[in-house]
């Protein structure tokens, strides 16, 4: 069997055995995951079928068929134990992935050829490291009225007072999620460095900023309002209550996203493809 696989910049992958996972609402990802296993076994690669209602902690590899919150999901756990992730995109977007199904005997071409690179994405970490995130960690008011007055401390001293629908703090890879759509700016992955963005705020001077990744964010609300909702890349969600303060701070993990070495596959050529970055409107 393969075990140990470097690139070509020094980066190593273990295939001594390959976990693909899937989203088990998805019935097109079940048959694909299949047909992955049998080209990985015609290729001497060990390899196993399991949902994301299922991780395994004795993979070296993981390879994730869906959208980028199947890829989230799957990288937040597998950040605690270093294990590289590859995701094949079945959403809409796939930001996070690297390859496409009709592409993935070319992506596992690429890894057996040393074509690849393994990037450390840096992740945020709340509630005493309860809670994780790959993109981001959100704060909103809970009921109706969506409007809440949020204090933000960077470092234990006040930086602003936010009359807002909430507030986004980001990593780089999460800024062209959620982050892009508030009107932040879009970061490159592998700074290091959070961004704090307010959600519909109420006044025309309060803007995102861009804050080095060892700061330490700590978010309270007025006293007069409801629960707050805490959640992190829009999957797992807590509710805080009005004179509970919120920590957030960089992770001790980081996801490790193993990238094809193929031209499209640059940052700058996913922003085109993807987001339609700097192409100009044709009438």
């Amino acid at each position: 069997m393969l075990e140990e696989i470097k690139s070509i910049n020094g980066d190593v992958v273990n295939l001594n055995k390959v976990g693909i996972f899937y989203n088990k609402e998805n019935q097109k990802a079940k048959y694909l995951a299949l047909s992955i296993e049998k080209t990985l076994k015609s290729r001497n690669i060990n390899a196993a079928i399991s949902t994301t209602d299922e991780f395994s902690e004795e993979i070296t590899f993981a390879l994730v068929l869906g959208g980028d919150g199947t890829i989230l999901k799957t990288a937040r756990y597998y950040s605690q134990y270093e294990i590289p992730i590859l995701g094949v995109n079945l959403g809409r977007l796939g930001f996070l992935s690297q390859s496409k199904p009709p592409q993935i005997e070319e992506a596992i071409d690429c890894i057996l050829s040393g074509r690849f690179k393994i990037e450390d994405r840096i992740m945020l970490t709340a509630l005493d490291g309860k809670m994780n995130a790959l993109n981001d960690i959100v704060i909103k008011g809970d009921g109706f009225s969506r409007t809440s007055r949020l204090y933000v401390h960077i470092n234990d001293s006040i930086v602003c007072d936010y009359l807002a629908d909430g507030i986004i703090v980001s990593t780089p890879t999460g800024s062209t999620a959620y982050t892009l759509s508030a009107g932040g700016p879009i970061l490159f992955p592998t700074l290091d460095a959070m961004v704090i963005v307010p959600i519909c705020p109420h006044t025309m001077n309060a803007r995102p900023i861009v804050i080095p990744s060892c700061e330490v964010i700590k978010v309270t609300s007025s006293q007069n309002k409801p629960l707050l909702k805490i959640s992190a890349d829009g999957q797992n969600t807590f509710d805080i209550g009005i004179n509970e303060t919120i920590e957030i701070k960089k992770s001790e993990f980081v996801a490790k996203l193993l990238l094809l070495n193929l031209q499209k596959n640059s940052f700058y050529s996913v922003l085109k493809e993807k987001l339609h970055w700097g192409l100009s409107w044709k009438g």
